[in-house]
């Protein structure tokens, strides 16, 4: 059920991606909706505490405190006497910084553009700063939905799994089209690198982001670049032996080639309702190969891609009428069949329309309830649903020591073996003697027994 104020949020941001050619370079950025936009701040404070502390981690709570601090702060809500969080000034940098890079912009930064993009058939005001605050801090009053009741569930890790299968086909489906419309997007990028398992873990990752940042490129970039110059490069061209991301080039390979495929899908499919099927479909088919047809992610999947198709068919639905009420009265144009090189000059075009309009409601969706699963979530369970961690995935691996770590079970053992004291006095002898030869006691008996 959509509420009153989510609606609102869609005709906002409908009227950011109409005008948005008149403020923004690229019309292919895209929002990140009220999860996405605290992935980032969480990103962006682990990355100072690294630089002051040395550790790329950060605690919910201080996340938190932040959270609330940077949306007063960048809807003008803030007091007077409010004390900015520690290390505040580098954090929002760090933020924006992240955003601008990805190509990315917030759902704040949408409602601040509407002023200068709305035009005079648009609302004057559909939302104000405290209703937006409300609608991406979660609070469940400014949704109007009091009429439903949503009966608590325990949390079991059934009901945990079965979450994250529901959620997972979206995520997934969703960070490839980002992927598609915007190259630049990093986090969707860190959401699909190992979806389904190409066999690029956080060493991976951690070789590609090194790479991005060396070249100051995108991480799609730097993959593509690398795999390109092994395609296509000559002895002169060619990245170097030692190169390390030549250790995932199998995984790389693979993930380049894919987005490949979805990208001629994207340009050579004229009609935008069938590209995006063909798109999802084929994302679904890789996110499930291999895997048994009772596996209730099959279900979630098959579920999820069904809902996607009939919102892209309502979203070119109404696209329709709103040409057809725009051109009421004037002369018809001359047809694009046309157009010099239409193939070319027009392929992909409208269907990129409809996924950046498809990806802009996402990003109104209401957030998680839960920050801590979000956010941190349990490893073990992420790992089997097919989803990291992202905090996790940005934060470099440990240094390789050439040994294995030792087992739990072993150093426990060990430490068991360290402190229990030790027994007093002689200890008991067999019969043999033979058995303690080495023994100082032993020999010191047998030196005492004179030759015969």
């Amino acid at each position: 059920m959509m509420t009153s104020l989510q609606q609102n949020l869609q005709t906002m941001v409908k009227v950011f991606r109409r005008e948005c050619h008149r403020v923004l370079e690229s019309q292919r950025t895209t929002i990140c909706g009220a999860d996405e936009m605290l992935m980032v701040l969480q990103l962006s404070m682990a990355e100072i505490n690294k630089e002051e502390n040395g550790e790329f981690t950060v605690l919910l709570s201080n996340l938190l405190v932040t959270w609330q601090h940077l949306m007063k702060d960048k809807l003008h809500l803030l007091h007077e006497t409010s004390d900015a969080p520690e290390n505040y000034n580098a954090i929002r940098k760090m933020y924006n910084s992240f955003l601008k890079s990805s190509n990315i912009v917030d759902l704040i930064d949408v409602y601040e553009m509407y002023d200068t993009l709305k035009t005079e058939r648009d609302c004057e005001e559909l939302l104000t700063p405290v209703q937006l605050l409300e609608f991406l801090a979660g609070n469940s009053d400014s949704c109007n939905v009091a009429d439903v009741v949503i009966p608590p569930v325990p949390a079991t890790p059934s009901n945990r799994q079965s979450l994250k299968n529901s959620k997972l086909p979206t995520v997934v489906i969703c960070a490839y089209l980002k992927l598609l419309v915007n190259s630049k997007n990093d986090l969707a990028v860190a959401h699909v690198l190992n979806i389904p398992d190409r066999g690029l873990g956080r060493g991976a990752f951690t070789d590609l982001k090194h790479a991005a940042r060396n070249t100051q490129t995108s991480l799609f970039l730097a993959a593509t670049s690398f795999i390109r110059a092994i395609q296509l490069g000559g002895k002169g061209y060619a990245p170097s032996e030692t190169d390390p991301l030549r250790k995932h080039l199998k995984g790389l390979s693979d993930f380049v080639h894919f987005t490949d495929n979805l990208e001629e899908l994207l340009g050579e499919i004229p009609d935008p309702s069938f590209a995006g099927s063909r798109i999802m479909s084929t994302i679904k088919a890789r996110l499930l190969k291999g895997r048994s047809s009772e596996d209730p992610l099959c279900a979630a999947a098959e579920e999820t891609v069904q809902e996607l198709r009939l919102r892209i068919k309502n979203i070119i639905h109404s696209q329709k009428e709103a040409t057809n009420a725009s051109t009421i009265g004037v002369s018809p144009a001359r047809p694009k069949c046309y157009a010099i090189n239409h193939s070319t000059a027009y392929g992909g075009r409208e269907t990129v329309k409809v996924l950046l309009h498809l990806l802009d409601e996402e990003a109104t969706s209401p957030p998680s309830r839960n920050k801590a699963d979000l956010l941190y979530g349990d490893e073990g369970d992420m790992a089997e649903a097919g989803v990291s961690c992202i905090l996790t995935l940005f934060r470099s691996p440990e240094p390789s020591t050439g040994s294995s770590p030792k087992s739990l079970r072993y150093r426990v053992l060990e430490h068991e073996g360290k402190t229990t004291p030790k027994a007093k006095g002689n200890p008991i002898r067999s019969q043999f003697a033979c058995t303690y030869r080495d023994d100082p006691l032993v020999n010191k008996k047998t030196a005492a027994v004179p030759k015969s």
